[in-house]
């Protein structure tokens, strides 16, 4: 197995300012208020997948389409503003559909945080905040709606949630740390198919799937080497990962 001093000799190398740049928390860094930072973590981790180049080319289209005010374009959203914007499996009906929820949370509550907030105080975060979204998805809302926010209940590996919370509740160079009402420790790693197959090569995870239980082995395992803060070694995994070993 890989020892702390490696591991973290590895995060501090690629949780760098640098590392915003390749990134989709890229768009976070382009805000400065609470609501607009929150709003465009939550929409660039929605397009998080695939083709690192494609997903942040896509990004870019969207904020031009939101005019770069996230939180304006969220509470007086109309559905013709889409047009034709999609990715992959995500058509313009399922980002009317998401942007519809997101509308009226904003207009009727404190927003993302509050119901983040509520789930964690319920000590079922993902599945009252996936539930919030189901409940008000409409019959227009296809495939692309549901691999967007993927359910919890599925056994998945929810990584781009727990990226999006990585963001929200870190604070480092790269995460902003905005969201107090939970703490470092207690969050998950995103896991996908680089991050597995590193943990697995520094043996770090033994679970074959990239499932939620291999999220909770892995995160389980950081939290040995600093258990304040174990997703720092996320960057490590990674970076690590993307880079090939360099």
């Amino acid at each position: 197995m890989i020892t702390k001093n490696e591991l973290d000799k590895l995060a501090q190398k690629y949780e760098t300012q640098s590392f915003i740049k390749d990134d989709p928390i890229l768009f976070i860094h382009k805000f400065k208020t609470k609501k607009d930072i929150e709003l465009a973590g939550f929409i660039a981790s929605l397009l998080a997948y695939g083709s690192r180049k494609q997903f942040i080319k896509k990004l870019d289209q969207l904020f031009e389409i939101a005019q770069n005010e996230p939180l304006n374009f969220i509470q007086n959203f109309e559905a013709g503003l889409i047009g034709d914007f999609n990715y992959r499996f995500g058509k313009p009906n399922d980002f009317i559909a998401i942007f519809e929820i997101l509308k009226e949370l904003y207009n009727t509550t404190d927003g993302l945080e509050e119901l983040f907030e509520h789930g964690y105080k319920q000590n079922k975060m993902f599945k009252i905040v996936v539930d919030y979204f189901y409940a008000r998805a409409g019959e227009n809302a296809k495939q692309g709606f549901y691999h967007m926010i993927p359910n919890p209940h599925n056994g998945g590996a929810m990584k781009r949630m727990c990226m999006y919370l990585r963001w929200m509740v870190r604070k480092s160079a790269v995460d902003v740390g905005i969201w107090k009402f939970m703490k470092p420790s207690e969050l998950y790693i995103p896991l996908d198919v680089h991050v597995g197959r590193i943990s697995r090569e520094m043996g770090l995870l033994t679970r074959n799937a990239n499932d939620f239980k291999a999220v909770i082995e892995l995160t389980e395992n950081l939290k040995k080497f600093c258990p304040e803060d174990p997703i720092k070694y996320d960057f490590a995994l990674f970076g690590y990962g993307v880079s090939g070993g360099k």
